[in-house]
């Protein structure tokens, strides 16, 4: 059993169920108590000849084994087959209710989470928080909970139980088990700090087996298969280590517990055998003293479970608030305002930017206007500011105030669901899910009616419906992990087809047409111009063939701008990109 702020809610949420499975716990352990009674009744019947029932000796016989012994036993036994069945339903019924909206609740909350914290936090890690994390909430809530009504309601009826028979013999068998129950809250603490670092070693090889399944090709590409196979040993290796240096402490503990507890039945057989052989009890009663007292030793041994159990409860726990504490940095302020539709006008104005925990600058007093409707290429060096650029006017990071507007309202006083609503991004690394090409194309849009129709229009603007008539499922065709059955230039191009389909005001394509040829790209660009008329487009480029016909260029460099104006006009006036114009017809030429 485990308490924090992210989960106390769901026990009053659950309490009424929880009380149920109380309740079915106090039936069975009452029913439970009533064996050694049974037990003992015929122990003495068997011994005397006769028996103390209700105050009276009876004879002990065939009629009273049935009515007495054996009818109420099988009443025992029916009423402990139903309240277990019944407190199972409870418990694990309420804890995986609780798993499920936990796991629902972190989701959600990692979808608003910025790109700064994806950043820091792998996928591996982020992976085990939805499994091992969440099973151990699970465990912790459904067998935690059970453990704790158990051990209370048992072992408070036993002990009862116990001195109402002999309260010295209860009180020597009782001492020690007090002793114990310190000792194990004692350890809790090495428990939780074992189990953390089991779960952190956990997470490290989620991560490196996540990052080598996704770049498996260019570790076959380099035959490095050897390499991370040592890698992967070594991680292996901690894993294990942590496990076993965890189990090894938690079994030890739980030893320690069998052991102390065992040993205690020596004081109830000495100090219980001379009491029967002074007449204080009975064989039958004996019997009965020392089925109360096992009754007690699942309670103490529930005990310690529930120690190392919460130990570990904790620290996933810990590990789960982590990231539900975790806040998007980039959100909206209190003074946006509602805007109806964003035309598409951008205004830079001596923007000057870092990204969060860095002093280099990325992008330095920049200033220039895309007017709305416009067809706008950005091109420049690897590393000049591109891609952060257009990041910007997708609120990926946050822009400082009065540097950034779209129709003329700073983007700081637009919500950041309308900037998105009103724009498409085709990013550098195109990202396909695992679906159909289909259902890939029509992921932007919501609109439902003659869906197909417009998947088939977005594509052959995009220039991939050609390739998908080839496939022998069309556009049914399931796509591997991130595209991988796709070639490059094909996954650019269902990209596109996939922002077209969103017909958002902004279309933002960094770098995607460069995995086609010039031919193919000459036609995505004329449909996207045919396609897109009085919609703004910003096109990232390298090569300049792909942006010399815009309606206007932003030439960038080390993160400033160099020059902004037509090609022509650039080529004449502008030495360092004529230089690069140059360059690359040179390189075309050869």
């Amino acid at each position: 059993m485990v308490f924090g702020k992210y989960l106390n809610r769901y026990y009053l949420k659950y309490s009424w169920v929880l009380i149920i499975g109380a309740l079915a716990l106090v039936l069975v352990d009452t029913m439970q108590l009533k064996i050694p009674e049974l037990y003992q009744m015929l122990i003495d019947g068997i011994n005397n000849g006769v028996v103390e029932f209700n105050g009276a000796t009876v004879p002990f016989d065939m009629s009273f084994v049935l009515d007495h012994i054996c009818a109420p036993m099988f009443l025992v036994v029916v009423s402990m087959i139903f309240g277990r069945f019944l407190w199972r339903i409870c418990f694990f019924g309420s804890s995986n209710s609780v798993e499920a909206e936990l796991r629902s609740k972190m989701f959600d909350h990692c979808r608003h989470l910025s790109q700064e914290y994806y950043s820091k936090n792998k996928v591996g890690n982020l992976m085990s928080l939805f499994t091992n994390d969440l099973d151990t909430i699970n465990e912790c809530f459904g067998w935690g909970l059970m453990m704790f009504f158990d051990a209370l309601f048992l072992g408070i009826l036993s002990v009862i139980k116990m001195i109402q028979m002999n309260w010295l013999l209860a009180l020597f068998a009782m001492i020690p088990m007090i002793c114990l129950c310190l000792a194990g809250f004692s350890v809790s603490f090495f428990l939780e700090k074992k189990w953390e670092m089991r779960q952190e070693a956990f997470s490290r090889l989620s991560d490196f087996s996540q990052e080598s399944f996704s770049g498996i090709a260019v570790i076959k590409a380099f035959v490095k298969e050897g390499k991370e196979l040592l890698a992967f040993k070594k991680l292996n290796k901690e894993n294990e280590d942590a496990n076993v240096s965890f189990v090894k402490f938690a079994t030890f503990f739980e030893v320690c517990v069998t052991l102390f507890v065992e040993s205690v039945i020596l004081i109830i057989l000495g100090y219980g055998g001379y009491l029967a052989h002074q007449g204080v009890f009975t064989a039958g009663e004996l019997m009965e003293f020392i089925g109360y007292f096992t009754a007690v030793v699942w309670p103490i041994m529930a005990i310690s479970q529930l120690i190392e159990m919460s130990s570990r409860g904790k620290a996933s726990l810990k590990r789960i608030g982590e990231l539900l504490d975790s806040r998007p940095d980039v959100v909206d302020r209190a003074d946006v305002e509602n805007v109806a539709k964003i035309n598409g006008k951008i205004e830079f104005r001596n923007l000057t930017f870092r990204y969060p925990e860095r002093e280099e600058k990325v992008l330095d007093n920049i200033s220039f206007t895309i007017e709305a409707g416009e067809n706008v290429g950005i091109i420049g060096k690897t590393g000049a500011g591109k891609t952060t650029l257009v990041d910007l006017i997708l609120r990926t990071y946050n822009v400082p105030d009065g540097t950034l507007f779209l129709d003329d309202k700073d983007v700081n006083r637009i919500p950041i669901k309308t900037v998105r609503d009103f724009a498409a991004y085709v990013p550098q690394d195109n990202f396909l899910f695992s679906d159909t090409i289909e259902n890939n194309i029509a992921f932007a849009s919501d609109k439902k009616e003659n869906e197909s129709e417009l998947v088939v229009q977005a594509a052959k603007t995009a220039d991939i419906h050609d390739n998908i008539s080839e496939f022998k499922d069309k556009y049914q065709t399931v796509l591997g992990e991130r595209g991988v059955t796709v070639s490059g230039g094909q996954k650019q191009r269902i990209s596109i087809a996939r922002a077209i389909m969103k017909e958002a005001s902004i279309l933002i394509l960094d770098d995607s047409v460069s995995a086609v040829d010039t031919a193919t790209e000459k036609i995505i660009l004329d449909g996207l111009k045919s396609n897109r008329v009085g919609k703004t487009t910003i096109l990232i480029a390298h090569r300049v063939s792909t942006i010399e016909h815009m309606d206007k260029i932003v030439f960038l460099n080390e993160g400033k701008i160099v020059a902004v104006g037509k090609h022509e006009e650039l080529y004449e006036n502008c030495p360092s990109y004529k230089v690069m114009v140059d360059l690359q017809k040179l390189e075309e030429e050869k």
